[in-house]
């Protein structure tokens, strides 16, 4: 055992002991958030505005700050880019996180000296607990790969600005710099497939123990490695252990994936975001993430069907339920306030609070009355795809409103890695699955209101192409699962193979 390893074993027991006693004080810690934000908050321009010198606890903190997304943080944004102090936080940021938006161009997020241990510590965390519980410390000698946006930062307001993982590469620990790659000037490079050529060169003939990275992006290292050595990924790095991902849900690519790299390989999904790290995998033998309830964010939670009422429930943590589905709204230390992110999640536990992420509350098909969402499609092609032994390198679904004869259906474009042999066979079984997992879309069907789903096959390497034609090649960049116009699906039926 090296240096680094022996070292790692007694720091991650620490941690994982931390980590398991907060699982015990999650509310109370979710309280005491709470008090603080209020504390600071009611300094700054917008506490000013909201009235916080007048809130002492969560039910008038409630009536006082409403849900916005990006759009109404704009103003604020503004005058912090215009140098002014004490708007949103105490101070100014020391960063703003770059971010692409479907209706507000490009975002730019607030990181705080106060926020920043969030984004840095709970990736930590998630490897330091992987490490307590399996005894698997070996990784740490190696060399890990983070496939992540360049560090290179400009300045907006004066403020260094630039993609979060970009961001995060500069606050990695000096003990792990000799151990990371690819090199800073080959993450500096922009254009995703030059970046992936050069990543691969660099790591190609190293001892590779830890590969981390949004599925899609590393499925297509994977297959650059294969492609220039015809060998398995476990081949060409045998003591490769760990595979961190994050992003999206990992099922719809973790078949192609494992047969990429040749054997089972134990995996840590994230739950980041440029506005804060939200949750993480802390056991290899539960299911679900844990919510991080100690990090300087306090979370609220509106039923998915109501979030885009004018006046939705609003939850703390205390008040949620097991299996139900909810939008995931934020209040931090980096001066988000009341803040819908987008994404809507699921608990799986509540002792401790554990969940898993369900879809974006924008990405939705409801042309019809169905509301299906991501969990929905993901969970449907997974089961029709493990019982045809196909698998499936990337998809998206959006609706075909018929507008002469026939019925309007859902049309899905898929890239399969092995087609099935019946295609029509597998549109059945989907649109079985679908019908069992969402009722509404199962009366629209029994009701002759719809049509079964019809399948669109991508060719291969479609969906990167499409990627590449919008600009969204590698990086963060995923595609959407679903949509409720035809905007993504008119597009890609340049890269149809039927």
């Amino acid at each position: 055992m090296k240096i680094k390893s022996f070292l790692a074993k007694p720091f991650a027991s620490y941690v994982h002991k931390g980590i398991r006693k907060g699982m015990a004080t999650a509310l109370t810690d979710q309280e005491r958030i709470l008090k603080n934000l209020i504390k600071v908050g009611r300094m700054t321009e917008f506490g000013k505005q909201a009235g916080l010198d007048k809130v002492c606890e969560y039910q008038g903190f409630r009536q006082a700050v409403k849900i916005r997304d990006y759009e109404e943080m704009k103003p604020f944004i503004n005058l912090i880019k215009e140098g002014k102090h004490n708007i949103l936080w105490k101070g100014r940021p020391i960063y703003f996180a770059k971010t692409s938006g479907t209706t507000s161009g490009t975002k730019y997020i607030p990181i705080t000296r106060d926020s920043i241990p969030n984004h840095i510590n709970t990736a930590r965390n998630a490897l330091l607990c992987y490490m307590a519980e399996t005894g698997n410390s070996r990784f740490a000698d190696g060399k890990m790969i983070f496939l992540s946006g360049s560090p290179e930062l400009e300045r907006i307001g004066d403020i260094p600005t630039g993609r979060l993982s970009g961001i995060v590469n500069h606050h990695i620990p000096s003990y792990l710099r000799t151990n990371q790659l690819p090199s800073y000037e080959t993450n500096c490079i922009e254009d995703w497939e030059t970046k992936l050529n050069k990543i691969v060169d660099e790591t190609i003939k190293e001892n590779m123990t830890l590969i981390s990275g949004i599925p899609p992006w590393m499925q297509m290292y994977f297959d650059e490695l294969t492609k220039r050595t015809g060998k398995k990924v476990s081949d060409i790095f045998p003591h490769f252990s760990v595979m961190v991902q994050g992003g999206v849900n990992f099922e719809p690519y973790k078949a192609k994936l494992l047969e990429s790299i040749g054997r089972k390989i134990d995996t840590i999904e994230l739950f980041p975001a440029s506005e804060g790290f939200f949750a993480f995998q802390d056991s290899q033998n539960a299911e679900g993430l844990l919510l991080n309830t100690n990090s300087g964010i306090y979370f609220e939670f509106v039923p998915a069907g109501e979030i885009f009422n004018e006046n939705p429930a609003r939850l703390s943590l205390k008040d949620v339920k097991v299996g139900e589905n909810y939008a995931l709204i934020i209040n931090s230390n980096a001066g988000l306030w009341g803040y819908n992110i987008g994404d809507t999640v699921k608990f799986v536990s509540l002792d401790p609070y554990r969940l898993v992420v369900t879809g974006r509350t924008k990405h939705f098909i409801s042309a019809f009355g169905e509301h299906v969402i991501g969990e929905e499609v993901e969970y449907s092609l997974q089961k029709a795809a493990e019982e045809a032994n196909v698998q499936i390198t990337e998809f998206t679904v959006a609706p075909y409103v018929s507008k002469g004869e026939g019925k309007s259906y859902h049309e899905w474009f898929i890239e399969f890695e092995n087609e099935p042999s019946d295609i029509e066979g597998f549109a059945v079984k989907l649109d079985e699955q679908m019908r069992r997992k969402n009722v509404y879309y199962d009366d629209l069907i029994s009701g002759n209101i719809l049509t079964q789903l019809k399948i669109k096959t991508i060719r291969k390497s479609g969906f990167i192409e499409y990627m590449k034609s919008i600009g969204k090649l590698g990086g963060q960049n995923k595609v959407p699962r679903l949509s409720n116009d035809r905007r993504i699906a008119d597009e890609l039926m340049r890269w149809t193979a039927n």
